[in-house]
């Protein structure tokens, strides 16, 4: 029994020592904390190849009912990286600078037509910055973005995350990134990211998506207007809602495509890619026309559209080859298939420039809507 006895004295006293040691816990209470819900980042003005940090804090209150509109406070300062930035804002405040709700990176356009791989290191290292986190381009500038509320905007909201999260808003206008979506297509060979681009009214009062901007490698960026942007992000990612205007010996007809899909195969002579074959299919109601429509001539309807979005989407295509750039992600798959070649990525960069492009184009008229 003493020995017993001498073995617990002995474990306890080994506990006790231990628990000595320990740290105390490092929570703080929420009202300690301050939650940020969008980071921008823009050039520095006055430090040399440094950047410029502003983020938008949500203030919190009691009742929705007590505020009118939305209160946030907005911080910003420079530093040589966006790290160290951070790092003095946190002297600016009385409290912690929580990133674990931050849902939205807005980057100047000026920014990304430079090397991001430092830039992005801050955000994918950092524990509490979310990977699903949504990035978008800013213009004229991230600060200026950042600080406007629109007048649609509710309280207890924030019309970023609704422009993306497709809680709100759903537009083929409007293409949606994610920060480890963004990271990987930036390095990966045969693929570059796109990246929505964020607008305002003269006023400031709105906000503006429905443009987006291809990232190539070493600095290159292409701007997509509207139609490029919603042709591309509906055959990519699906997006629903697409709408196409066809104008032929007077007639006028607005179609609502509620369904694209689209496949591709890329063929080869040899050990050399010499063609993409695209097979796209579209299906929807006629939205308007000018004209009394008959039923009995969807067909001909169908062949109207096939024959327009045919060409749309060659020039996108074309478009995005002359520029040597590949949001299609081409090059990625020509690389998955080709894994028994020595430098399959070297033969595809050496072909994509001249590569053809045959586009196999299906639309389905369902009907000619209510009223014929």
């Amino acid at each position: 029994m003493e020995a017993a006895s001498r073995i617990k004295l002995v474990v306890l006293s080994i506990l006790l020592l231990c628990s000595s040691i320990l740290s105390a816990c490092a929570f703080k209470d929420i009202d300690r904390r301050l939650f940020v819900s969008v980071i921008g980042i823009d050039p520095a003005e006055k430090i040399e190849n440094g950047f410029k940090v502003t983020l938008k804090i949500a203030i919190p209150f009691g009742a929705i009912k007590q505020s009118s509109r939305p209160t946030f406070a907005y911080l910003s300062e420079e530093g040589e990286t966006v790290g160290e930035a951070i790092r003095m804002l946190e002297t600016h405040v009385d409290k912690v600078l929580e990133l674990g709700h931050m849902k939205t990176i807005v980057i100047n356009e000026e920014l990304l037509k430079d090397d991001l791989e430092e830039f992005m290191n801050f955000f994918v290292r950092r524990g509490d910055v979310q990977m699903i986190a949504y990035v978008t381009a800013a213009r004229p500038s991230a600060e200026t973005i950042l600080k406007v509320e629109p007048n649609t905007e509710a309280p207890a909201s924030i019309s970023f995350f609704n422009f993306f999260g497709e809680t709100g808003t759903e537009s083929p206008f409007i293409v949606t990134t994610y920060l480890f979506e963004f990271r990987r297509d930036y390095f990966a060979k045969g693929i570059d990211p796109v990246l929505p681009i964020m607008e305002t009214n003269k006023d400031h009062t709105e906000l503006i998506v429905n443009k987006s901007l291809v990232i190539g490698k070493k600095g290159k960026t292409l701007e997509l207007d509207s139609i490029m942007t919603k042709y591309y992000n509906s055959l990519v990612h699906k997006a629903s809602g697409f709408s196409y205007k066809i104008q032929q010996d007077g007639l006028h007809l607005l179609l609502n495509l509620d369904v694209v899909k689209m496949h591709y195969k890329i063929l080869s002579e040899g050990e050399r890619p010499s063609k993409i074959v695209m097979h796209i299919m579209k299906s929807g109601v006629v939205g308007e026309s000018n004209k009394p429509l008959s039923p009995k001539k969807l067909s001909e309807y169908d062949k109207l559209a096939e024959d327009a979005m045919t060409k749309k989407v060659r020039h996108l295509l074309l478009y995005l080859q002359e520029e040597n750039l590949d949001p299609f992600g081409f090059g990625l798959r020509y690389r998955a298939s080709k894994l028994h070649s020595a430098d399959p990525y070297k033969a595809w960069e050496e072909a994509y420039p001249e590569i053809d492009f045959d586009i196999i184009m299906k639309v389905e008229l369902k009907s000619t809507g209510v009223t014929e």
